[in-house]
């Protein structure tokens, strides 16, 4: 029975990621050593769960099946073991977060140094990610998206201020070349591009002025899949750069860079914090909850 639901927790792992390797990593095993426990799951119920291919891993019809009954019920007797942290004297456990690095930097980071240190017990595993990923599906305790776009099946906690993103570059690069001075001007410029890994696009700049809104796909030599060397590249006299104004402000304030159509960039909702229900029992996520709480 014990090993039955070892095997199935390791099924679920590969299935979810469609790759021995990327679950492996998760788990921290080898390759082998899954495919070693699939291969004995799969033969003591004599049926085949698992079609792999030397490129791609995915489930049977069986093991679809089994995805849709044992997996949800199987989260929440993990969800429940963890749970039973709250018989200890302190809290304890792992959080695992999805959130892009701008968000670490300038949100994250500065309470969970504060809060780690109040609580050893509890370790927090931040990945960054600027796609929209699910989750539940890739087993993480909680996302930080803008609150627009969060699922209404989801609990969301505000952790940070309304913000804006803004058009940067540095004064001898305007020296160059004029600013633009409407968005369609920015066809014109150098600029520093963002891809988003998971769609696979680059970012289309959003601008809104007057109730018009307007996106600009823009050109330049560079592309990122990150936010931060995107305006490490701007301050690099590399082309104008479309980030978050938190991210920028240090260097608008000493002059390193120059903010551009101010008047087109308007106030976002700020980040939340997500998560599905089953999450609230856990203490150590409650209290981590709390501590990233944004109290104006």
């Amino acid at each position: 029975m014990a090993q039955n639901l070892s095997d199935l927790q390791v099924f679920l792992a590969v299935a979810r990621d469609g790759s021995f390797t990327k679950a492996a990593g998760r788990l921290g095993v080898s390759p082998s050593a899954l495919s070693h426990a699939i291969r004995g799951l799969e033969d003591r119920l004599g049926i085949r769960l698992l079609s792999r291919t030397t490129r791609s891993v995915a489930p049977t019809e069986a093991g679809q099946r089994l995805i849709a009954t044992a997996g949800p019920r199987l989260e929440e007797i993990e969800a429940e073991l963890a749970a039973l942290s709250a018989l200890r004297d302190k809290p304890a456990g792992t959080i695992r977060i999805s959130c892009i690095d701008y968000v670490i930097e300038t949100l994250l980071q500065p309470k969970l140094v504060p809060f780690l240190r109040e609580y050893p017990d509890i370790k927090v595993e931040l990945a960054i990610d600027y796609g929209l990923t699910n989750i539940v599906e890739q087993r993480f305790d909680a996302g930080v998206r803008i609150g627009e776009s969060i699922a209404k099946d989801m609990i969301a906690v505000r952790i940070g201020p309304d913000w804006r993103f803004c058009v940067v570059g540095t004064p001898a690069y305007f020296d160059r070349r004029s600013p633009p001075a409407t968005p369609q001007e920015l066809t014109n410029h150098r600029c520093i591009n963002l891809r988003l890994t998971t769609a696979g696009g680059l970012y289309a700049w959003e601008f809104e002025k007057d109730g018009r809104e307007l996106t600009v796909r823009v050109d330049g030599q560079l592309t990122f899949n990150s936010v931060i060397p995107v305006l490490q590249a701007a301050l690099e006299g590399m082309g104008l750069a479309y980030v978050p104004e938190g991210l920028a402000r240090p260097y608008l304030e000493d002059g390193r860079l120059r903010d551009v159509l101010a008047d087109w960039c308007p106030a976002l909702q700020g980040y939340h914090l997500y998560y599905p229900n089953r999450r609230q029992a856990l203490p150590a996520f409650s209290l981590l909850v709390d501590a990233l709480r944004y109290r104006g």
